[in-house]
C-alpha cells in the first residue's frame, strides 16, 4: 500500500512540475474527447469520460461508471464511482503512451467475487449456519492509483484508447445476508478494509470535440 501511495505521489508531483514546464510550450488549440468504454458495453454497465488537453504534454480526465445491476448472474453488481485523473503523455497529447495519477470515489453494493462459491461456514457464537453465496456486501470506498495506458489516432476524429489503472482502495462496508436479512458480520457500524486492487480499465472509443 505504501509502495502504491508514493508512486501516486510521484506521478502527482511529475505531472504539476510538468504542468509548469509546459506553460512556455502551449498548443495554438486544446483538444476535448468524449468517451466510451467499448469493453462494458456489452452486459450493460456504461463508463463514460471527458479528456481536456491542458498543455502540449498534459491532460485532465474525470470519468463516471455506473453497474445498475440488482442481481447479474446471481450476484449483486450495483457500482458507482467517478474519478479524476491527470495524464502525461511522454510524445503529446492523445498520442502513444502515457500514466496518469488517479482520485476515485465509489458506492457499492456488491458481492465480492471470493463470494462466488457455496461453502458453508457455522457462527461459533450463535451457531447460525450461513453459505457465502448468500453473503454480499455494501458500502463505499476512497481509492487512490496510477494508470498506464496507450491512445491512438484512428481518424481526424476518432481515437482508441488502451488503459488499466492499479490503486489502494481503502474500503467501508457492511454485510449482508440475504437469506435471512440480517448482517453476517459482527461490527456495529461499518466494516473497514484496505487492499490493493486494479480497478478500471478498458477500451476507450474516443470522439474529439474540439
Amino acid at each position: 500500500m505504501s509502495k502504491i501511495k508514493f508512486i501516486t505521489g510521484f506521478l502527482t508531483l511529475f505531472l504539476l512540475g510538468n504542468l509548469k514546464a509546459q506553460e512556455l510550450k502551449q498548443p495554438a488549440e486544446k483538444s476535448v474527447y468524449v468517451k466510451g468504454n467499448a469493453l462494458f458495453i456489452p452486459i450493460g454497465i456504461v463508463n463514460l469520460a471527458l479528456e481536456h488537453q491542458i498543455t502540449k504534454k498534459i491532460t485532465v480526465q474525470g470519468d463516471v461508471f455506473i453497474s445498475p445491476w440488482k442481481s447479474f448472474a446471481g450476484h449483486e453488481l450495483q457500482y458507482y464511482s467517478i474519478s479524476l485523473e491527470g495524464r502525461y503523455y511522454f510524445n503529446e497529447a492523445f498520442k502513444h503512451f502515457y500514466v496518469g495519477a488517479n482520485i476515485a470515489g465509489s458506492r457499492f453494493n456488491v458481492q465480492k467475487w471470493n463470494y462466488w462459491n457455496d461453502n458453508v461456514g457455522v457462527d461459533e457464537e450463535t451457531g447460525i449456519v450461513r453459505k457465502n453465496s448468500d453473503l454480499y456486501q455494501k458500502g463505499y470506498s476512497v481509492i487512490f492509483g496510477v494508470t498506464a495506458g496507450y491512445q491512438f489516432k484512428v481518424s481526424d476524429r476518432w481515437n482508441i484508447d488502451l488503459y488499466g489503472t492499479v490503486g489502494t482502495s481503502q474500503d467501508f462496508y457492511k454485510g449482508y445476508d440475504r437469506s435471512r436479512g440480517d448482517r453476517y458480520d459482527k461490527a456495529t457500524g461499518y466494516n473497514k478494509s484496505g487492499e490493493i486492487i486494479p480497478y478500471r480499465g478498458g477500451v476507450m472509443i474516443s470522439y474529439k470535440l474540439k
